[in-house]
């Protein structure tokens, strides 16, 4: 029989397959898990400094352990205010540093869509787990390579789908899902904005070729909400730009309209708009209908449903609520509420958007 102190050289070498707590032998040393995972935001501007980082201050399985910068100008003013030690401070340029960190486990790249795949595929060689910001990318054949890559280094790929984390969404998918109200037949979903803000002649959100335009940056809210009411996959699609001020739209489309069609039958008539202000999800099934007006507001959302009830569910914050339930799937391994084939199936979809209103006909996908 073997004595305890050869037992305990055995496990400490990985040796013997008994697996043993380490209250019984407190000298072993036993790696626990992460309480909290680490994250470093990528790309510090508006959506980061304004709702990621605060909602990361609210969160209970995840902290903000670190940053990544284009402008060294951010540094100090960051690390500063969310108190970063000066290891988890990174500029572009020194970002294949982060390898060998283990203050951070995840990367939540937010930077715009044209740099998406580059940042991905570079964290993914690195090894680190990838959450990134929507619109995936810019074509289908970026976010196939994305995936490869994340599967490749076996690191999780998270696309930044919030409404899908929102409880009053959860409530509308499950509806469709279990056919409360019989079989969806129609889906109307519109969103967009008035964008009035200043200096847009250089905002990428203005240049398609960086991501920007309303179908890049609103529209994949409209083509999403369709997919995830009908819980199909679009079969084709028929689209239309058109645009009131051609001058200030030269390099995007301001309005962008999209009929789909799905395998059931059902149809739905989307539209997204750098030109007006419209928030609305509403589903016509075979008993009645519901929807949510709001549908992809930062907060607020709600809405009822033609027998007169309210889908009114509380969260504290949506994006807090986001990166919680993404950081228990890389803690337990389990399956990613969106992962990143939910991204590329939208992406799948603009590029037949695209040639739609290029060619001027419908488009089977």
């Amino acid at each position: 029989m073997k004595n305890r102190r050869s037992f305990i050289k055995e496990v400490a070498l990985g040796t013997s397959g008994v697996l043993m707590s380490q209250s019984a032998f407190p000298n072993i040393i036993v790696n626990r898990p992460k309480d909290r995972i680490g994250v470093a935001l990528l790309g510090l501007g508006y959506y980061s400094k304004n709702l990621l980082a605060p909602a990361l201050q609210l969160t209970r399985h995840c902290e903000l352990k670190g940053i990544v910068t284009g402008t060294p100008s951010k540094m100090g003013e960051w690390q500063k205010e969310f108190g970063l030690a000066d290891k988890n401070i990174y500029s572009y340029d020194t970002l294949d540093e982060i390898a060998d960190n283990p203050d951070i486990d995840v990367v939540y790249v937010v930077v715009p869509p044209f740099r998406h795949k580059e940042f991905t595929v570079r964290l993914a060689n690195l090894g680190k787990h990838v959450w990134c910001e929507k619109p995936m990318a810019m074509t289908e054949t970026e976010c196939q390579t994305m995936i490869d890559a994340c599967q490749k280094n076996k690191v999780q790929l998270t696309i930044g789908y919030r409404m899908q984390h929102e409880p009053n969404t959860r409530e509308l998918i499950r509806m469709g899902k279990e056919q409360v109200f019989g079989a969806v037949k129609f889906v109307t979903a519109n969103a967009g904005f008035k964008a009035g803000w200043t200096g847009w002649e250089d905002d990428w959100k203005m240049d398609k070729s960086k991501g920007g335009g309303a179908l890049y940056d609103m529209g994949v809210y409209s083509l999403n909400a369709a997919r995830y009411a009908t819980s199909e996959e679009p079969i084709a699609v028929l689209a239309q730009e058109r645009t009131d001020e051609p001058g200030r739209f030269e390099r995007a489309d301001e309005t962008t309209m999209f009929q789909l069609e799905f395998p059931s039958g059902a149809l739905a008539n989307c539209m997204t708009s750098f030109g007006m202000n419209i928030n609305e999800l509403t589903v016509n099934a075979e008993k009645g209908w519901y929807r949510l007006e709001p549908f992809q507001s930062y907060s607020g959302v709600k809405g009822r449903t033609s027998k007169g009830t309210l889908i009114d569910l509380y969260i504290e914050n949506q994006q807090a609520t986001q990166m919680d339930n993404d950081s228990l799937s890389i803690m337990h391994g389990s399956a990613i509420r969106v992962p990143g084939i939910e991204g590329l199936r939208d992406i799948r979809v603009v590029d037949a958007i695209h040639k739609s209103v290029k060619e001027g006909r419908r488009v089977v996908l």
